[in-house]
Parts: structure tokens; C-alpha cells; sequence
């Protein structure tokens, strides 16, 4: 991953501004890989001998520091804007966030919408684990971003984890002093944040208030894992404005259930069927079918990796073919149905502009 346009972007500053800089020696790398500053070897869950604890609280603080790492590249080298949800949120209300590319709002071409998997991962990352053992390529939905920004008009990458605000943790994520607190959390210190307390909730106002409203005639979603039900819902949810702005869904290994979520609806199936396609992990070859049981369903095609965490990473390129091909096929059906033009309209068009 090429970081030159921000020299002075560090992931080891964030370590070294935190309280535990010496039990979390690590930095990524030139290639994008967190290694060990003294060993240069991968990371270690185990740093505290039998204490599993201690070792799950220090894995949460680097968790939290790659959050905070990625939301910077998403704005420095990404050159995207942070969003900040609900926009009617009072000062002191929790709030969620999102990220969006200038002016995909007002571009009238296309807008590509990510849409991550669930976990405690947060906007720009496909998986936390990925980062950490296979590398911010893989593990970060910087990749696509990058592709979107330079092949359509814009980009907005969802947050739908970011659902709860932690009373109890929010001032204690940088330390590792509290060996003798329980590690099980309090669900009564948990706050929802408004608007956006589940993954559908979030998806469903960013949807109201932004992409519904985009001038973009394009818009494409790429969703991982749950967030391929998370979009069903929304078409569900907004059928027919989804269905009119859409023109196309790629799904990596989605957890959607078409026959539970659709309900029998003909046109919904129909739809399905014709604007969206999954990459599903399969020892297959990249892009080759691997046929779906569910014929209401999409069509379904290999990943070309049998690794659920590197299913993105190994799409992109297919991914993106895909979106090209069929916004093509969008572009030349939109054509075909123009008002034929005759000799005698042209020549009334032109007037004495020859």
C-alpha cells in the first residue's frame, strides 16, 4: 500500500501517543504488514503468560488504534470527508459517523456505496483480524475505494458497526491498567446512538438522507457478509427507490436469505436475480459459477479463495469488471429505448449551427 502522500502518517505515533507503547511494539510496514519493531514477526495475542484477560484488553487498544489509523487514511490519502449521523444530533449526543468522497453527492454519474461485514470492525475495514495478520490491502477497503474514486464519480463507505457509545470504556481505551476489572461489559453502560443503533438502522438513514438524494443515475453496492442482508433490507424497506437508483450489487459471501427477507415478491425476486451477482468462497477459479440451490436467488460465482477474510481482496478486479459491464448493458438498454432521431430532426436541430 502506497502511503508517500502522507509521510508523516504513522501508525507507531498513534501507538506511542497511547498509554501502552511498549506492550504494543508494532508498525506497518512499506508493504502494508504489522510487524514487531524489534523482531519484524507478526503479531502475538499472547504478550501477558496466562492472563487472558490483560491479553484480550491490549488486543481491544490495538483494535481501536487501527480504527483510528484507518480513519486517517481514509481522509489523507482517500481524500474522504467524515460524516457525522444523525446531522439533527444535539453537541453532547452520541454520535455515529460515516465517510464520503467530494462531491458524490452532485456528480451525476455513478456512486459506489461499501458495505462491510459485522464484527467491532469500523468504516474502511473489510476485517480487523485481516489487518492484522494478512495486511491493510487485504484487510482495509482502501483497495476499492481507490478503484471507485478513479473508474465512477464518488464513493461512501458505511459504518454500521458503530451502533453503541461505551460509557464505562470510552476513557479507558488507551490503557492497560485495569487488569482487576471484569472483562464482561455492562449492556446497561451501553448507549444506542440515534438513527443508527443497528447496521440496518444506519443503512437505512444514510439511504434517506444522502444517497436517495445524490444526483448520481448510478449507484452501485459492494457488501461482504452481513452486510449483504443489510442491503436486502434496505431494498425491502424502500423497494421501489431502491430498485430505480440501483443498478447493481455484487455480494461476497452475503448472509442474506432471499426467500425469508423477499417474502415472495415476485418483482423483488426478479430484480435480485437480474442486478445482483456473489462471490462465494469455493476452491473454483475466480469468477467460475458454482450454481445456487435458491433459484429465486442471484447468480453465484467463485471468489477464488476458499478463505472467508480474504474473499474482498481476492474480487476486487471481478468485482469491478462486473459493475462495468453491467452499467454498459444499463447504458445501452437506455439508448435502444431513446426517441428514434430522423434526417428531418437533425437537420431541424442543427438550424445554422453548420
Amino acid at each position: 500500500m502506497d502511503l508517500q502522500m502522507e509521510p508523516e502518517l504513522s501508525f507507531r505515533k498513534l501507538v506511542e501517543s497511547s498509554e501502552c507503547p511498549e506492550q504494543l511494539k508494532y508498525d506497518f510496514n512499506k508493504n502494508g504488514e504489522l510487524k514487531h519493531l524489534d523482531t519484524n514477526e507478526p503479531f502475538v495475542f499472547n504478550y501477558y503468560k496466562n492472563a487472558h484477560e490483560s491479553n484480550h484488553k491490549r488486543y481491544q487498544v490495538l483494535g481501536h488504534l487501527i480504527t483510528r489509523y484507518v480513519y486517517e487514511l481514509l481522509e489523507r490519502v482517500c481524500k474522504l470527508q467524515k460524516v457525522h449521523i444523525p446531522t439533527d444530533a444535539t453537541e453532547d449526543e452520541p454520535r455515529s459517523l460515516f465517510f464520503i468522497s467530494e462531491k458524490a453527492l452532485t456528480n451525476s454519474s455513478s456512486l459506489i456505496v461499501l458495505l462491510q461485514d459485522r464484527g467491532v470492525f469500523r468504516a474502511g475495514q473489510w476485517g480487523l483480524k485481516t489487518i492484522i495478520h494478512e495486511g491493510l490491502d487485504p484487510g482495509t477497503q482502501i483497495p476499492f475505494i481507490k478503484t471507485a474514486l478513479q473508474c465512477y464519480g464518488g464513493v461512501i463507505v458505511l459504518n454500521p458497526n458503530d451502533n453503541f457509545i461505551d460509557l464505562k470504556m470510552e476513557d479507558e481505551w488507551l490503557s492497560l491498567s485495569t487488569k482487576e476489572e471484569s472483562s464482561t461489559v455492562n449492556s446497561s453502560c451501553w448507549i444506542p446512538k440515534r438513527c443508527s443503533s443497528s447496521p440496518e438502522e444506519h443503512t437505512i438513514y444514510i439511504w434517506d438522507n444522502f444517497i436517495s438524494k445524490s444526483a448520481a443515475k448510478n449507484v452501485a453496492f459492494i457488501a461482504h457478509g452481513y452486510g449483504g442482508l443489510v442491503f436486502i433490507n434496505l431494498l425491502m424497506q424502500r423497494t421501489w427507490e431502491v430498485m430505480n437508483k440501483v443498478y447493481s450489487v455484487a455480494l461476497i459471501d452475503s448472509m442474506h436469505h432471499t426467500l425469508h427477507q423477499v417474502k415472495n415478491n415476485p418483482h423483488v425476486q426478479e430484480w435480485i436475480q437480474k442486478h445482483c451477482r456473489e462471490w462465494i468462497t469455493n476452491s473454483k477459479p475466480l469468477d467460475r459459477p458454482t450454481g445456487s440451490l435458491v433459484k429465486v436467488d442471484c447468480p453465484t460465482v467463485s471468489a477464488g479463495t476458499e478463505k472467508y477474510s480474504l474473499a474482498p481482496s481476492s474480487t476486487l478486479q471481478a468485482i469491478f469488471k462486473y459493475l462495468k459491464s453491467t452499467l454498459k448493458a444499463k447504458n445501452t438498454v437506455a439508448l435502444s429505448r431513446s426517441p428514434i432521431v430522423t434526417r428531418s430532426s437533425k437537420n431541424k436541430k442543427r438550424g445554422n449551427t453548420c
